[in-house]
């Protein structure tokens, strides 16, 4: 069984800063890009970071310069490192794996199921 559960969200305050973890299981890993993507009320689902089955990152304009993806084959997890947050990064930040290149949410072919972050001015 396929499963992406994310973990690490919460509040905090602007300035602060947060790890988001994702825990897969149920698939291999190790063959997968990886990324996450968030979603504010109202909005779009967008692609915040991705990275490749080795260690090519990369990033979404508005997170670039503050975020940090990083993966660890050997336990299944992908982490997410956020600093300097805005309240604009309020959104639900959604973990999804991908066989092939990630540009948007189509790529992804297999989810999580979310988890929130509230930034507080």
């Amino acid at each position: 069984q396929v499963q992406l559960v994310e973990s690490g969200g919460g509040s905090v305050q602007a300035g602060g800063s947060l790890r988001l973890s994702c825990a897969a299981s149920g698939f291999p890993f190790w063959m997968y890009t990886m990324a996450w993507f968030r979603q504010a009320p109202g909005k779009e689902r967008d692609l915040v970071a991705v990275i490749s089955t080795g260690t090519a990152a990369d990033y979404g304009d508005s997170v670039k310069g503050r975020a940090t993806i990083s993966r660890d084959n050997a336990k299944k997890m992908v982490y997410l490192q956020m600093n300097g947050l805005k309240p604009e990064d309020t959104a639900v930040y959604y973990c999804g794996a991908s066989v092939g290149e990630v540009t948007t949410e189509k790529a992804i072919v297999n989810w999580g199921k979310g988890i929130l972050v509230t930034v507080s001015s």
